[in-house]
């Protein structure tokens, strides 16, 4: 069972979405504004937010990067669905790299809604764990048992830590687990994202986009590490992991 938050101001479709979760055997609540979604993210910390992109007040790309946000402060870090009736590509694009997990254009049906859900609760059962708690490269260590990556500065000590969300720690880990291996999109949709997964292949490159920027910002000592130092684009494949010598 889980908590599932819904921010949405079409009174009918939330009713809707709300009969779809609670037939799941979820505990549900709605928000019909931003702020109102915002204040019930805080107090009820749920297990999947259900986002319409087009709300009065803060509209969905600005909550969901403000619920990503709460990630600092320790609080729950939700899966995020985000709903529209926008379909263009440059919308979805903007709303993976907002942090959304899932996008599902209007109208949709129940099924479909119920089986996006049930494949995002089962993500976290999927994620294949390495034998060993701790992954170690050149730059970084990656704890699996505390969900912890940090990042080694050029002398060799551990002074960093970088804060991921559940789909990019687990992508990570995947990747990293095996360096030098040629992953396809489609081969990570189905190990982090789940077999089931229905959504726009597209959501790996822009998970591998917020993979780049938070393992190459600049950090506290001012060293950058170059974009392609841990994940290299594979032309016509996907994505490789290797922690080469970079720029550092």
């Amino acid at each position: 069972m889980a908590v599932v938050l819904i921010i949405e101001d079409e009174v009918n479709v939330a009713a809707m979405i709300r009969l779809c979760v609670e037939s799941e055997g979820h505990i549900c609540d709605i928000a019909y504004n931003g702020n109102e979604g915002l204040d019930k993210f805080s107090k009820l910390q749920p297990d999947v937010v259900i986002l319409d992109l087009m709300l009065p007040g803060r509209n969905g790309l600005d909550i969901c990067a403000h619920i990503r946000q709460f990630i600092k402060s320790k609080q729950k870090d939700p899966y995020i669905m985000m709903l529209t009736s926008k379909i263009e590509e440059i919308d979805r694009i903007i709303g993976f790299s907002t942090g959304a997990d899932d996008y599902m254009p209007k109208p949709f049906s129940p099924v479909e809604l119920a089986v996006r859900l049930r494949a995002l609760l089962r993500r976290e059962q999927r994620q294949q764990v390495n034998s060993e708690n701790m992954i170690e490269t050149r730059h970084l260590l990656i704890d699996q048992e505390r969900r912890i990556v940090h990042l080694k500065h050029t002398n060799g000590t551990t002074t960093e830590t970088i804060k991921f969300t559940t789909l990019e720690f687990n992508l990570l880990v995947v990747l990293a687990s095996r360096p030098g291996r040629v992953w396809s999109r489609s081969q990570l949709l189905d190990t982090v994202w789940g077999i089931d997964y229905v959504g726009d292949i597209r959501i790996v490159d822009s998970y591998v986009k917020r993979l780049r920027q938070k393992l190459c910002s600049t950090n506290a000592s001012g060293e950058k590490l170059d974009k392609t130092q841990f994940i290299c684009t594979v032309p016509g494949i996907g994505y490789s992991f290797t922690d080469s010598n970079g720029k550092v």
